[in-house]
């Protein structure tokens, strides 16, 4: 199974970072790979500054990822980079390409707002940080109360720490339940919240 997150200038660290470190501690239990993957060459900084150098490029993955995850990052702040910059730009564009191929698409917080702009969001269940509820809402989508909503082929996660949540969701449901529980463990994470599956 490969896990490509999209990280981008503005992007919130946790929202990617969270994930990225649930699934690398389940290679060495399951047969997957995890990266992160940028939509141009070299490295990008977060909202709050940490810089990373991803593995790739989206144009350079080749085949379609099983799971795409996207995060948030600046939108509640109406920050210039983040997820506002990428509804404008070509992000929302390739998610909707990715997923039409047969990715599973999620998002952590505000990426939920990339996913609205490429219509996944219409009509279905999804959820995204509190700050940006009302904006889902209104995009069309039928926002749940919940900690992650998992609607087949969508799954979504509420604010920044409901990533750790959304991923050590989807390793149950694409994985197993003990590759789950053994890597909450490692990680000294209780999980919590509701997970409503549509």
């Amino acid at each position: 199974m490969h896990v490509a997150i999209v990280v981008f200038e503005g992007f919130d660290a946790m929202d990617a970072i969270g994930p990225f470190e649930v699934f690398g501690h389940a290679r060495e239990e399951a047969d997957l790979e995890v990266g992160l993957y940028a939509r141009g060459p070299g490295g990008v900084v977060s909202s709050h500054g940490l810089r990373v150098e991803p593995e790739g490029t989206l144009g350079e993955l080749g085949s379609r990822p099983d799971v795409l995850i996207v995060p948030g990052g600046g939108y509640n702040d109406r920050a210039e980079a983040g997820v506002r910059a990428q509804i404008k730009g070509p992000l929302s564009e390739r998610v909707r390409e990715y997923h039409a191929a047969g990715t599973l698409v999620a998002s952590v917080c505000t990426g939920a707002m990339v996913l609205a702009a490429a219509g996944l969001t219409d009509g279905r269940p999804a959820v995204t940080h509190h700050g940006a509820l009302a904006d889902l809402r209104e995009s069309g989508a039928a926002v749940r109360e919940a900690r992650v909503v998992d609607d087949g082929d969508l799954v979504t996660a509420g604010g920044i720490t409901a990533g750790i949540d959304l991923a050590l969701h989807l390793l149950e449901r694409l994985v197993g339940a003990g590759v789950a529980v053994s890597v909450a463990d490692t990680m000294e994470y209780e999980r919590r919240g509701e997970v409503l599956i549509d």
